[in-house]
């Protein structure tokens, strides 16, 4: 399933999904962390990312695997080029997790966002209190925004460096 499209490897194929979804995910999921008087706009952007972003780095993973089998016996060559897959394959799990990562933890930002309610009113300068209930959801939300910002410069680390070893196992 993972291995060929017409002939053609998969796993060049599907990359570019994880090259482009990712850092989409984090840049608009720290965009919701920040920016709280958008969240109304980004909501939805950062759900729809939130999924296709994990799935398309395990789409890259699976592939991966499938490239390494199919081309190799599912063994690393010897030699400079395989040391370049080595490094290569050594960041893809945490790419992997980390995507993952970022996914629930800007999903569970969302809905905390959510029900914490609206940003306080510019108007009368951020001095509405929040009620009783929900003074909880602010600190919460206030804690997953944070660990959604490190979370998203995490992947994004991982997604450039695991494409850099990847085009320098590709292209020397």
């Amino acid at each position: 399933m993972f291995d060929e499209i017409l002939g053609l490897p998969v796993h060049p194929l599907v990359i570019h999904a994880a090259v482009v979804f990712v850092p989409l995910l984090a840049l608009i999921g720290a965009a919701y962390a920040v920016l709280p008087r958008h969240r109304a706009r980004l909501g939805w952007a950062v759900v729809l990312l939130a999924v296709v972003a994990p799935v398309s780095a395990l789409a890259s993973w699976l592939s991966g695997r499938a490239l390494l089998d199919g081309r190799f016996g599912g063994r690393i060559p010897p030699g400079v080029v395989g040391e370049r897959i080595a490094e290569h394959e050594s960041l893809a799990t945490p790419l992997l997790i980390s995507t993952a990562a970022l996914g629930v933890a800007a999903l569970l930002l969302v809905a905390v966002a959510r029900k914490a309610g609206p940003a306080p009113d510019a108007a009368t300068g951020g001095r509405r209190r929040a009620a009783a209930g929900s003074a909880g959801n602010t600190t919460v939300t206030t804690v997953l925004a944070g660990v959604t910002i490190v979370l998203a410069v995490v992947a994004v680390y991982f997604v450039v460096r695991t494409g850099h070893t990847g085009a320098l196992a590709v292209w020397g």
